[in-house]
């Protein structure tokens, strides 16, 4: 899964206090008081993804003392190139882990520093922080927590006269309302379908991993994808949703299929919520009346307002750089605490960004302009189960290099389903597993 932040709404509060405790370093007794500290943070297309700037900024207000400097990554390439410089020395003090498809190999090659005491600080508030722990300790401290939800149009639903997400549906009302959608919108002299499926994966697996029982991507046992790719199939050959060939040949991008009002309905993430709020704002998205729904359940024992819907999202965490000097660590670990905490939360949550602490930033987020106002978008928003994209093992990286092979076989219609996942899963122990 990739993300992309367009520019958004607001400024961050900048006038933040943080008393922090327990986040100094067991090796070094320095800290941010003893002299003026730069550290340097990575980021990615830093015109139009403010979350790090508004970090950087918001910390600095808190600590004067600490000036944290932004260094530019290209978002598709962000991990091989952070790789790189990791082992040529010349990686940021701290960097980000976009999500936890690469953890492992991060903390495996020794390149994340031990900050256990900082999450002992924050408690249990913060979402995705078990996610990145191993042997007992943790090596990043997640500050955003995206979840996937339901975005929908509601002026396009009202013209197709078609009852918009109520929280109670299940993948069979998701899929009769797509087709339901694309038939009575094209009545009615419109182009848009039903629903747009972006080109990710994520969009199929996720959901299937996370709400299947019993389903675990380190067993290399993949059947439990079948009945989602078979939605998803017959969403694509009725018609209520492009095709997989079609996006990719015409470069579609989920920002402009929903925000143009070409899709009805689009699941994504919750970083979304930023994308279209500065789009409408701009005019790079059409002005409509949109909410949000959690996404469709396996069931109906997850659905409605009273249960606690399963989706998916991966933690995006930061870590430091083990090779950091001495001297920096206690402001380095001062910067995560922060960044996880209430006020880097309120910060975030002030241009539309998800935090980590979601709990404390609900009024806040509904609060920016455009946002929907209605108790469901309220409710998926700020409740929900949320199971990793990417769980934490050795293997995962392998295992989702297959998986993507197999979900652009058979969404081209080049493999059948089973005989795909017949071939993800001889591929999975023998290149992976048995590796």
């Amino acid at each position: 899964m990739k993300r992309s932040i367009a520019v958004v709404l607001g400024a961050a509060a900048t006038a933040i206090s943080l008393v922090l405790a327990g986040c100094g370093s067991g090796s070094d007794s320095s800290d941010s008081s003893s002299g003026p500290v730069t550290l340097t943070l990575a980021g990615w297309s830093l015109s139009t993804t403010p979350e790090f700037k508004t970090l950087a900024d918001g910390f600095h207000a808190a600590h004067p003392d600490v000036t944290v400097q932004l260094k530019e990554y290209d978002a598709t390439n962000y991990d091989t190139q952070m790789i790189a410089d990791l082992a040529a020395g010349k990686a940021p003090d701290i960097y980000v882990q976009k999500n936890l498809k690469n953890f492992y190999t991060y903390q495996h090659g020794k390149q994340l520093l031990d900050v256990s005491d900082v999450a002992k600080g924050l408690g249990d508030k913060v979402g995705g922080l078990s996610d990145y722990q191993l042997g007992g300790k943790t090596y990043a401290i997640p500050y955003r927590q995206d979840s996937w939800v339901l975005f929908y149009n509601k002026d396009l639903f009202g013209k197709a006269g078609v009852a918009v997400p109520d929280g109670s549906w299940t993948w069979d009302d998701y899929v009769s309302a797509a087709k339901q959608l694309t038939a009575r919108l094209k009545v009615a002299g419109s182009k848009a379908l039903g629903d747009y499926q972006h080109t990710w994966q994520s969009t199929v697996q996720g959901f299937a991993l996370a709400q299947t029982s019993g389903a675990d991507l380190t067993s290399g046992n993949f059947s439990y994808l079948k009945p989602f790719y078979t939605r998803a199939l017959d969403l694509q050959s009725s018609g209520a949703q492009v095709s997989l060939g079609d996006a990719t040949t015409n470069s579609l991008t989920y920002q402009a299929e929903f925000g143009k009002q070409q899709a009805a309905m689009m699941l994504m993430g919750t970083w979304y919520i930023a994308t279209l709020l500065a789009q409408q704002s701009s005019g790079d998205a059409d002005q409509f009346q949109w909410g949000m729904a959690p996404a469709p359940q396996s069931d109906k024992s997850t659905t409605g307002t009273s249960a606690t819907p399963v989706t998916f999202g991966d933690p995006t965490g930061l870590g430091i750089n083990p090779k950091l000097g001495k001297g920096k660590v206690a402001a380095a670990k001062q910067f995560l605490a922060y960044a996880a905490g209430e006020d880097g939360a309120k910060a975030l949550a002030g241009i539309g960004i998800t935090p980590a602490d979601s709990a404390a930033v609900t009024d806040t987020f509904f609060a920016l302009k455009g946002m929907p106002t209605d108790d469901v978008s309220k409710f998926a928003f700020a409740k929900h189960d949320t199971k990793p994209e990417n769980p934490v093992s050795q293997y995962t990286a392998g295992l989702q290099n297959v998986l993507n092979d197999l979900h652009t076989a058979v969404m081209s219609g080049s493999k059948p389903v089973d005989a795909a996942i017949s071939e993800a899963q001889s591929r999975a122990k023998n290149e992976v597993l048995n590796k």
